[in-house]
């Protein structure tokens, strides 16, 4: 197989992507969204984006304050297709929080110790202490969705995972970590076009893999993935959020909006936080919207 920078993305759009998903592609403007369900044709005004940005970082600094002084453990798990927009959401939630108390986790391929271990055990390791944010870049959820699609797990692992996860974030909200959970969808004409734009650029390269050229071919596979496991592991005590990202801007907003409004810290400005847009962020029904 190609590497992607060698044009395998563009390959797919020419020779194997479906009629109507070019056809997406060539009529969408360089502002337009291209995902026709998506509830806006255009993203959002760059002004409008970065007042609501600026009142946010103010809030998660008064949030860390109050999780620092208060001890408390907060868990973020970012989740999603790929190319919707997990890094740069997690970096806006960062940007102004200090790193001793702030931290991103992004663990590469097991290691072969690694791999005979319980699954969730190397994740347990990098759960917060008190007084600490910790942001997970892909998380044990990998086993219920990326794992299977290209069979990087066994029938019986994914089974095995679908038993344990419940109770293990049970244990985890039980013994006090404020657990939250975010699914960032996109449409399949904006993660084409955002992958085109990363094979045309050599500062982005780095960013693409054989797992996302094969990954175009398998949309449907991901897609029953993504439906199984919102299914199956949406609690009550630890629900998803999903937004839907195919307009970075709004999805990052509600990101940050969607966690800092579950949370009653110190200081809370009401206004500054704004509203969630409901279009935009929502449970796991927002995904079959």
């Amino acid at each position: 197989m190609p590497l992607p920078f060698d044009g395998a993305i563009s390959a797919f759009r020419d020779d194997e992507a479906p009629e109507a998903l070019r056809d997406v592609l060539d009529e969408a403007g360089k502002k337009d969204i291209p995902n026709p369900d998506f509830p806006y044709e255009e993203r959002w005004d760059k002004d409008d984006y970065h007042d609501a940005m600026e009142a946010l970082q103010v809030e998660l600094v008064k949030l860390q304050a109050w999780v620092k002084e208060s001890g408390a453990r907060v868990a973020i798990l970012f989740e999603g297709r790929d190319a919707a927009g997990k890094g740069g959401t997690i970096k806006r939630f960062r940007e102004n929080l200090n790193t001793r108390g702030a931290r991103t986790v992004a663990l590469p391929k097991p290691t072969k110790e690694e791999a005979g271990q319980w699954y969730f055990q190397r994740y347990v390791a990098q759960l917060p202490s008190p007084g600490e944010i910790v942001f997970f870049d892909r998380s044990w959820y990998n086993r219920a969705v990326v794992e299977p699609v290209f069979d990087f797990a066994t029938e019986a692992q994914v089974a095995r995972f679908y038993d344990q996860v419940e109770p293990f974030e049970r244990m985890l909200t039980d013994d006090g970590i404020l657990l939250f959970k975010i699914w960032l969808n996109v449409g399949r004409a904006t993660q084409l076009r955002r992958f085109l734009a990363r094979e045309r650029d050599p500062l982005k390269q780095w960013k693409l893999s054989w797992i996302d050229v094969e990954g175009l071919r398998r949309w449907d596979s991901y897609t029953n993935a993504i439906e199984t496991m919102l299914n199956r592991t949406d609690f009550g005590f630890a629900p998803w959020i999903v937004l839907r990202s195919d307009d970075k801007r709004r999805a990052r907003v509600n990101a940050i909006r969607s966690v800092l409004a579950r949370i009653d810290y110190a200081e809370k400005d009401g206004g500054a936080l704004g509203e969630v847009d409901g279009k935009i962020a929502g449970g796991a029904d927002l995904w079959a919207r």
